[in-house]
């Protein structure tokens, strides 16, 4: 049994899964179509008789669909409880096939520090970003919106180190920046940081 099946279910399905970021737009379309609706995304309109169902089926047959991630969190808030009615699983277990699915998927685990830091797990939120930052390596968007996120949980030091970061990796943007120097939190990188390296 792979780690984390006992309780969130084996992610064997009849059709996929699929890794959303790879899936084609017509195998997107004949999920999309019929069970992630526009209606099913707002929670305005079911396709099924409960939502829970509709967002079950999308994330078996995509585990790391951000947007369906996203959806159901949302239902499990609006029904205060982490398993939204009719769901299969909890959001939890949900973030953790999607993981188990695709581990280096830095989407989901953003999502997932986001969504266990509104719960009080900062920890738990702070090891996820620390795999995202491993998974990064050089791209400077990801570095950037983890900054973000620690800078949401007020970790002004671990968002200061990703800023400058992002900003080493030539990446423009300044929210970052900014939100720091708001609370009186931003600093330069120091002269030592940046200079290059002697022969």
């Amino acid at each position: 049994m792979a780690q984390g099946e006992g309780g969130c279910g084996s992610l064997e399905n009849h059709y996929g899964p699929f890794d959303y970021r790879k899936a084609s737009q017509d195998r997107r379309n004949l999920v999309e179509k019929f069970h992630f609706t526009p209606g099913v995304e707002s929670l305005t309109k079911k396709e099924s008789t409960y939502f829970g169902g509709d967002l079950t089926y999308t994330l078996r047959v995509f585990p790391n669909h951000p947007r369906a991630l996203l959806t159901i969190q949302r239902l499990a808030e609006r029904e205060k409880t982490d398993h939204p009615s009719n769901a299969e699983f909890s959001v939890s277990c949900f973030f953790d096939r999607a993981i188990r699915f695709q581990p280096e998927d830095t989407m989901v685990r953003m999502l997932y520090a986001q969504y266990l830091y509104k719960r009080q797990r900062t920890d738990e939120a702070t090891k996820q970003l620390d795999e995202v930052i491993q998974l990064a390596k050089d791209e400077p968007f990801t570095h950037f919106n983890v900054g973000l996120i620690f800078l949401d949980m007020k970790n002004y030091d671990r968002a200061l180190i990703q800023a400058h970061r992002a900003a080493e990796l030539g990446f423009p943007r300044t929210e970052l920046k900014d939100g720091l120097a708001a609370v009186g939190k931003w600093r330069e990188p120091s002269p030592t940081a940046t200079a290059s390296p002697k022969p």
